[in-house]
């Protein structure tokens, strides 16, 4: 009798998820989706307008499944345990990191997905910053997050032909030690050290840092964010 007729956007999302999981992200496309479900690919086209709505409806659905982390009492705290929290979700799913490089897209989420911004905008202005400046730290923060996983999933994905052979005298054995004294001296080091997991480091010195700069002539009493 064949499938039954897609009727539902519930049915479509969790094609969209199959896939994924399957092929990965970057291999979703309307096409895909359509065969994937056993219909046409103007049928689904009734459903979403393109592959950056369908993307969007996914990220929408995925952030309403996320366990909110304890939080504490701190805002600088809360900070940095929201962010970590979704760090480690968006590792997960990587596609969805990568959705939020388009611009605007704060304007496009439902109030699910909005928690995180209204979490960071809220402790931020907590610790004294201005509704621009925590607005600024929200992008700063952000701009370091997704980075740091597309950097780590890109990588990941590579198939070994794709990895350029190591240099004939190792890890950046081909640079002049009297040009590059100290990249020659680090040389076989590198891999190992870049390797690192450095995001919540890295994370704890950036916020610590915005929130220093925020301005003493516009910002109220700061509320424990040391």
């Amino acid at each position: 009798m064949g499938r039954p007729p897609v009727t539902s956007r519930a049915q479509i999302l969790a094609g969209a998820r199959r896939l994924i999981d399957r092929e990965g992200w970057d291999k979703l496309t309307i096409r895909r989706l359509a065969a994937e479900l056993g219909i046409g690919p103007t049928t689904l086209y009734h459903h979403v307008r393109d592959k950056e709505d369908l993307l969007l409806l996914l990220l929408n659905e995925y952030a309403g499944q996320i366990a909110p982390p304890t939080l504490p009492d701190e805002p600088r705290d809360r900070l940095v345990v929201a962010w970590t929290a979704l760090h480690d979700a968006l590792a997960a799913w990587p596609w969805a990191a990568e959705l939020f490089t388009i611009d605007g897209f704060v304007g496009r989420l439902d109030e699910s997905a909005l928690q995180l911004v209204e979490l960071s905008v809220a402790a931020s202005i907590e610790c004294g910053c201005t509704q621009r400046q925590a607005v600024e730290l929200f992008r700063s923060v952000w701009y370091y997050t997704v980075g740091e996983i597309l950097v780590r999933a890109n990588s990941g994905r590579r198939r070994p032909s794709e990895v350029p052979p190591p240099q004939h005298r190792g890890f950046l054995g081909h640079v002049d030690p009297k040009r590059l004294p100290q990249l020659a001296a680090i040389g076989e080091q590198w891999p190992s050290i870049a390797a690192h997991d450095t995001y919540a480091r890295g994370l704890r010195a950036l916020v610590d840092g915005l929130l220093a700069q925020t301005e003493p002539e516009t910002k109220p009493p700061r509320k424990a964010c040391t």
